[in-house]
């Protein structure tokens, strides 16, 4: 029975559009195309002012996924490698032709879905759009498993026996159009044969495949699995949102201006933090608490799709825009940079021709932050410089220079010493002047 209200907006609908009760057909399509466009586009293209100069870090490396890339010949190698996956996944069912069938079936009833959530139309056929998420989420899911368990994978697979090969995988799968929803990958986790070796869901799966890219305690992470996230690249948005993030209402600017040294000057003191997040940096008691980060290639290609994720509105928070702004703002210089290696907060990989100080100075061009996620923390840090200063015992140190002198026991024994040694001295040349005047 339809509900009250839905038969009313159903009504009113047909009433604004001068449609007649008899015309379900032409109201139905209406329906469904408003629904169309009222989708949320949530895998899309990386903005061009993001890409230029830094392509390698936003295009794959060895396997296209999705339809962003699906035309590029360089990557046609990994297409025959998918086709196997493809093969051993379903093949763990006896009845390999029913598996496929209620694949194919139930990504027939998901297309449009999917196709929904991309920014382009591609112009594929429904077959072709089909076999595209069959392939490429069941080449997916079989990677995952392989990577849970040793014991599943062949001896002479290249993805595992090549050094690199399996680096590079994580990087491209990360790309943010390299992407098909997370949807799709649920549903053919569901269809498919599972070995039993393998006992993780999805979502775990998918941690233990990234966790040695993504920075922070694991099982702070670990805690946080969701699947809420639309593909695997927001997956990871969402464990590394910090725990206390909330959505501003309005704009927040950027609320602090002091590099690390001014700041250390100013009487704040630095630690690495160890735990939570990577994005979770915090000032308590004086203390700035920085997480530490490596820079490697998989660091800046995650950071720079996070970005560039956030920067299309295809999510609704800045978190990680925020932090590269942070830490750009923090280490402006190489005097910044170098206190923060210091302290063990930043690190360059041997593998990294990117020092931390240029990375974060290229991530923060050309992206726009309205939501700065750690505007109360500069607040926090300007009002504790400013107590700082105006405290009782500097503020009378700058009034009265003889009580600044007065409150410090050891300087006032000293300049004691110093004027007694001083009378002593004009006592003796003026004894021996008397003397040898009179001889």
């Amino acid at each position: 029975m339809q509900a009250p209200s839905a038969a009313r907006d159903h009504v009113s609908l047909e009433v604004s559009l001068g449609i007649s009760h008899t015309d379900d057909g032409l109201v139905s399509t209406i329906q469904k195309r408003m629904e169309e466009a009222s989708s949320l586009v949530n895998i899309c293209s990386v903005p061009e002012q993001l890409r230029w100069g830094n392509e390698r870090h936003y295009s794959p490396e060895l396997v296209s996924i999705g339809p962003y890339h699906r035309r590029n010949q360089t990557l046609g190698d990994m297409e025959n490698h998918k086709l196997r996956y493809l093969f051993t996944l379903l093949n763990r069912n006896p009845d390999i032709g029913l598996t496929l069938d209620k694949c194919v079936k139930s990504l027939k009833e998901l297309e449009n879905r999917a196709r929904r959530s991309y920014e382009e139309d591609f112009g594929l056929s429904s077959d072709e759009f089909v076999e595209m998420m069959l392939i490429d989420g069941c080449f997916i899911i079989e990677l995952l498993i392989k990577c849970s368990s040793k014991t599943l994978r062949r001896r002479n697979d290249p993805l595992f026996c090549t050094p690199g090969k399996l680096y590079t995988l994580r990087c491209d799968l990360v790309l943010l159009e390299n992407q098909i929803p997370l949807f799709i990958l649920q549903r053919l986790f569901q269809i498919v044969p599972i070995p039993k070796q393998c006992s993780h869901s999805l979502i775990d799966l998918a941690f233990r495949f990234f966790k040695s890219m993504i920075p922070g305690e694991q099982e702070y992470l670990r805690e946080k699995l969701s699947e809420e996230a639309h593909h695997l690249l927001d997956l990871i948005h969402h464990w590394l949102i910090p725990a206390n993030y909330t959505k501003k209402d309005a704009p927040t600017p950027k609320g602090l201006n002091k590099s690390v040294v001014e700041l250390q000057a100013a009487g704040i003191k630095f630690k690495r933090s160890v735990t939570k997040s990577m994005l979770d940096i915090e000032f308590s008691k004086g203390v700035l608490h920085v997480p530490a980060v490596r820079i490697n290639q998989s660091t800046e290609t995650l950071l720079r799709n996070l970005i560039a994720l956030e920067q299309h509105r295809c999510i609704d928070t800045q978190c990680v825009t925020s932090y590269a702004h942070l830490i750009h703002d923090l280490m402006p210089s190489e005097k910044d940079e170098k206190l923060f290696s210091e302290r063990r907060m930043v690190s360059n990989y041997p593998d990294s021709n990117k020092r931390a100080l240029r990375l974060f100075e290229d991530l923060c061009k050309d992206t726009k932050i309205e939501d700065f996620h750690y505007e109360e923390l500069g607040v926090q840090m300007n009002e504790y410089i400013k107590r700082r200063k105006c405290s009782p015992l500097k503020c009378d140190q700058k009034t009265d220079p003889s009580d600044q002198l007065a409150r410090k026991p050891r300087a006032l024994v000293v300049v004691a010493i110093i004027v007694l040694f001083m009378i002593f001295i004009g006592t003796l040349f003026s004894a021996l002047s008397f003397f040898l005047h009179h001889n």
